[in-house]
């Protein structure tokens, strides 16, 4: 029989004993497997990136860009609450597989997709599944260690990111020129069929079901606020000045009606309890929130500012964007042993001190200062995303027992994710309304500009007016991203003082 680890729920208490030799190493390759399916999932958003310039100039659809991320993202978000809701009432290993199944699923098929928009529904799917990956997989982990073994455990899972966004463009891109594009989608089911393998055999749960609902209108509502917004964002320029009212109208009717509910319903699909009486999970949620924005707004758009505003090759926007991978996994490292050692107030406040400084690189370097500023840029990004994303999800796991665990883990993702949402969005209704505005055809001709054969082709002269249009709507991207880097330092200032994983009172 394999070595395993057992939870034994009694009346929302965990009981994990202390580990021996066997358990010890039951625990690892748990561990291990969670890492593994955080890192398919967290691979998307950096892999992509990289292959989007290519997938753009082989399927059309340059305005219909910020949706291949948008949409992903959006159904990640609204779908966590909900598996955070299931895995507290049905356990962690059963969601775990549905969320790693569907989102194998869809990855399969975004490799078939023949043009955009069906690309843009296959990612719904990847995003319906990876709702389920990554919150459950940390609160898997957050059952299993203790509150001071988290500060380590999580600097691993937010290293995770940094290594995937490290191999992630150089890996779309060696992909992209020896393959091709629908294989940096099928890279990832190897990977997460074995996590989900692993976690089968070494994750042994005991737990007394509980009788709970779905608040599945509450989900309803939350889909129909995110999206009427995002939709309003990303799409809000081509949109009549009736058809825009409209869906602001609805996003604010349904934002409404879906906080009413949420106050009324026994069992919200927001845990807004935690919030009423809980700072650390309010100020938590809030910097993970603004730390997600800034993460997207600037991940999902650079290697295009490398390769269409710079006019360098795919290769250079995934060693620029790696650059911030590689300080991410150093920092999550370094980030948690800080963490035990100090409070998390000043880890949260020194990585909100890089998110600004990493922001004001790329705000005032011009394309002409060449990639080794905007690398630098993405270096100090990547510090400032170790040092954040790390204590906002540990000091809000210690801070709740084993039966809110799951529910707290999840709201927390869903407002990073939501976060991502705004970002992507944002920044990309911020460069598509510059593009209108500097040269409304200008969308037609960008997708030439990202392809090296295409773009070698275009007159000088209408290269020149091309890459001064992507240009300044990107740098106008990067203001808005140096607006979250600020919320995100705000937040980690306003985090309680004192508290660590070495004080903070654990619970459960």
């Amino acid at each position: 029989m394999p070595d395993t680890v057992t939870e034994t729920v009694q009346q929302s208490n965990i009981n994990v004993p202390s580990p021996d030799r066997r358990q010890r190493r039951g625990r690892s390759l748990i561990l291990a497997a969670c890492l593994m399916a955080t890192f398919v999932s967290a691979i998307e958003s950096t892999i992509i990136a990289t292959a989007m310039p290519t997938i753009v100039s082989e399927l059309g659809g340059f305005e219909l860009f910020s949706w291949v991320f948008t949409i992903f993202l959006l159904a990640q978000a609204v779908s966590i609450p909900i598996y955070g809701r299931l895995a507290d009432m049905f356990g962690r290993k059963r969601v775990f597989f549905f969320g790693v199944g569907l989102f194998l699923t869809g990855s399969i098929l975004c490799g078939f997709a023949w043009a955009m928009v069906p690309l843009i529904c296959f990612r719904a799917i990847q995003g319906l599944g990876a709702g389920a990956v990554q919150p459950i997989a940390a609160t898997i982990l957050g059952d299993i260690y203790t509150p001071s073994e988290r500060a380590h455990v999580q600097g691993l899972i937010s290293s995770v990111f940094g290594v995937s966004a490290v191999t992630g463009p150089s890996l779309g891109a060696f992909l992209i020129a020896h393959v091709s594009w629908s294989s940096v989608f099928w890279v990832s089911v190897p990977i997460g069929a074995a996590s989900v393998a692993m976690v089968s055999l070494f994750l042994h749960e005991t737990f007394e079901p509980r009788r709970r609902s779905i608040d599945w209108l509450g989900a309803l509502l939350m889909l129909a606020t995110v999206g009427s917004l995002t939709l309003a964002l990303v799409q809000g320029g081509r949109f009549t000045s009736f058809q825009f009212a409209a869906v602001l109208t609805a996003g604010a009717l349904s934002a409404v009606l879906l906080i009413i509910h949420e106050r009324l319903t026994p069992e919200p699909m927001l845990p807004l309890e935690l919030w009423r009486h809980n700072r650390v999970v309010v100020v938590g949620s809030l910097g993970s929130c603004a730390a997600g924005a800034l993460m997207t707004g600037i991940s999902a758009f650079l290697p295009t500012y490398v390769q269409g505003a710079m006019g360098l090759s795919t290769l250079a926007g995934g060693l620029v964007l790696g650059a911030m991978s590689v300080s991410w996994a150093l920092a999550s490292l370094l980030g948690g042993r800080v963490m035990v050692r100090t409070t998390y107030r000043l880890v949260a406040v020194l990585g909100g001190v890089a998110l600004v400084a990493g922001c004001a690189i790329l705000i005032l370097a011009p394309p002409e200062a060449g990639p080794v500023f905007t690398a630098l840029g993405s270096f100090i990004i990547g510090i400032g995303m170790g040092f954040s994303m790390s204590v906002f999800i540990v000091s809000i796991q210690a801070s709740v027992p084993w039966g809110q665990r799951g529910a707290a883990t999840s709201s927390t993702m869903f407002l990073r994710f939501m976060g991502q949402v705004i970002g992507v969005s944002g920044c990309g209704a911020v460069l598509n309304a510059t593009i209108n505005r500097m040269d409304p055809g200008a969308a037609r001709t960008m997708d030439r500009m990202l392809d090296p054969i295409s773009r070698a082709a275009l007159p000088p002269a209408e290269v020149a007016h091309l890459t001064e249009v992507i240009t300044s709507g990107l740098h106008n991207a990067w203001l808005l991203a140096g607006l979250f880097s600020v919320l995100a330092l705000l937040f980690g200032c306003l985090m309680p003082a004192k508290l660590s994983p070495t004080t903070h009172a654990p619970h459960g």
